[in-house]
C-alpha cells in the first residue's frame, strides 16, 4: 500500500491481513474492545478474534468462531445452520466480555455471554430465529417483520446494558432495554416504523440502514446506505418517535443522490455509506462508494455541512477509481466498510482489498 494515500491525518500506518494461510476474504467488520481485536471475515463465513492487537502483517487468530479450524470457510460450516456456524456475518460489537455478532444471511444475531474461548464455540443467544436450527428471513418467505424476527440485520451496537440491531432488510432498527438471555426475545422498540408489522417506508426515515452507533454523550447515528447519507439523532431517545436531526450527506430528507448527482465527490457528499463511527467530540463517516473517510471535528449542526477532513484520498473530489488504481487497487483503500476507534487508533476494513488498514489519527495539534 502507499501509505501517502491516506493523506497526512494519520500516521504510523500498517496493513493487517488475518491468518497467513488463510487470509481474509472482503471482510466487512472490525471492532476493538480491551485491545482485543474482532473481525467479520464476512465471505469466509467466520469471525476472528485476537486477544491482543497484532503488530504484524499476519498472525494467526486466538479464537475463531464459525468454523472449526483455519482453513475451513463453507457457509454455515459446509453443513445446515446451527448455533456455531456462520453465513455472511457482518457487524461485531463486544465489550471484551460478551459478543454479539450479525450473522447477516442466516437472518439472526447471535450473542456469547461470554467471551469465546475455544473455535465454532456455540452462541448462548439466537435472535430473530425461532431457534439455532432456523434461518429463513422474518421466519419464512414472504412473512411480515414481528418484534422477534429479522431480515438481514448487518449492523449491531450495544453500550453494555441495552442492544440496537440494524434490521437492514425490514428497513428498521430493534431495540432491546436489556442485552437478551434468551432465544427470540421480543424487542421492546422500533426505529423507523411505526409498528413492528411493516416494512413500507418513507424518506423520513432510514431506508436501508446498515450501522447504527451511539456515543458517551447519547449522540445516535445510522448509516442509511441506499440514500446516501448518515442520520443522526442528539439524542438516542428521539429516534423512537422523530426524525433524525441532522443529515449528512444530503440537503433534505427527500434528496437521494449518489455524491447528490455530481460527477465527483465533495466534501459534503457520500456514495454507498456502510458505517460511521463517533470520535472524539466529532464523527467519522465511512463513504464506502468513495473509498474515503470523511472526518468532522464536531457533530454537525445542520444538513449537509461539509466535512473538516479527510482519509484515504488526496482530495475531496477523488472518488474509488483515480489514475493511481487502474492496474490494480491495493495501492489505497477501496471500497471499506466498517470503521472503528479505539483511543486515537483507527481500524478501518479496506473490505476490497481483503485487508485491516490500522493507523492512528493526529491530534488537532497535529492536523
Amino acid at each position: 500500500m502507499n501509505y501517502k494515500t491516506l493523506g497526512d491525518k494519520v500516521k504510523n500506518a500498517r496493513l493487517f491481513k488475518g491468518s497467513k494461510n488463510n487470509p481474509f476474504l472482503a471482510p466487512r467488520g472490525v471492532f476493538v474492545a480491551k485491545n482485543m481485536l474482532f473481525v467479520s471475515d464476512t465471505a469466509r463465513n467466520r469471525v476472528f478474534i485476537w486477544k491482543i492487537v497484532p503488530t504484524t502483517e499476519f498472525q494467526e487468530p486466538d479464537i475463531i468462531l464459525g468454523q472449526s479450524e483455519v482453513d475451513e470457510i463453507g457457509r454455515n460450516a459446509g453443513g445446515e445452520v446451527n448455533e456455531s456456524t456462520l453465513l455472511y456475518p457482518s457487524g461485531i460489537w463486544s465489550d471484551g466480555n460478551k459478543l454479539v455478532v450479525a450473522d447477516a444471511w442466516n437472518h439472526r444475531v447471535l450473542i456469547w455471554h461470554t467471551l469465546p474461548t475455544k473455535n465454532a464455540q456455540p452462541a448462548d443467544v439466537v435472535l430473530g430465529q425461532k431457534d439455532f436450527n432456523s434461518n429463513l428471513p422474518n421466519g419464512a418467505i414472504g412473512n411480515d417483520p414481528t418484534s422477534q424476527t429479522l431480515n438481514w440485520p448487518y449492523g449491531v451496537f450495544s453500550d453494555g446494558k441495552s442492544l440496537w440491531i440494524a434490521d437492514t432488510g425490514n428497513r428498521r432498527v430493534l431495540f432491546y432495554n436489556k442485552i437478551p438471555t434468551k432465544n427470540c426475545t421480543k424487542a421492546d422498540k422500533v426505529i423507523g416504523k411505526p409498528n413492528f408489522n411493516t416494512r413500507d417506508y418513507e424518506n423520513n426515515d432510514a431506508i436501508w440502514p446498515y450501522s447504527i452507533k451511539i456515543n458517551d454523550k447519547g449522540n445516535l447515528a445510522i448509516a442509511d446506505t441506499q440514500f446516501y447519507r448518515i442520520l443522526i439523532w442528539n439524542n438516542k431517545n428521539d429516534a423512537f418517535s422523530k426524525q433524525a436531526d441532522i443529515i449528512i450527506g444530503q440537503e433534505n430528507f427527500d434528496n437521494a443522490g449518489q455524491n447528490q448527482f455530481r460527477l465527483a465527490p465533495e466534501k459534503n457528499t457520500l456514495n454507498w455509506t456502510y458505517d460511521a463511527c463517533f470520535y472524539n467530540d466529532g464523527i467519522l463517516v465511512n463513504d464506502t462508494g468513495n473509498s474515503r473517510i470523511l472526518g468532522f471535528h464536531k457533530i454537525p449542526t445542520k444538513n449537509n455541512e461539509n466535512a473538516d477532513f479527510l482519509i484515504g484520498r488526496e482530495n475531496f473530489t477523488t472518488s474509488s477509481d483515480f489514475k493511481d488504481n487502474l492496474l490494480g487497487t491495493k495501492s489505497a483503500i477501496y471500497w471499506p466498510f466498517s470503521v472503528t476507534t479505539e483511543k486515537d487508533t483507527l481500524y478501518i476494513a479496506d473490505t476490497g482489498n481483503h485487508r485491516i488498514v490500522i493507523c492512528e489519527i493526529k491530534n488537532l495539534l497535529e492536523l
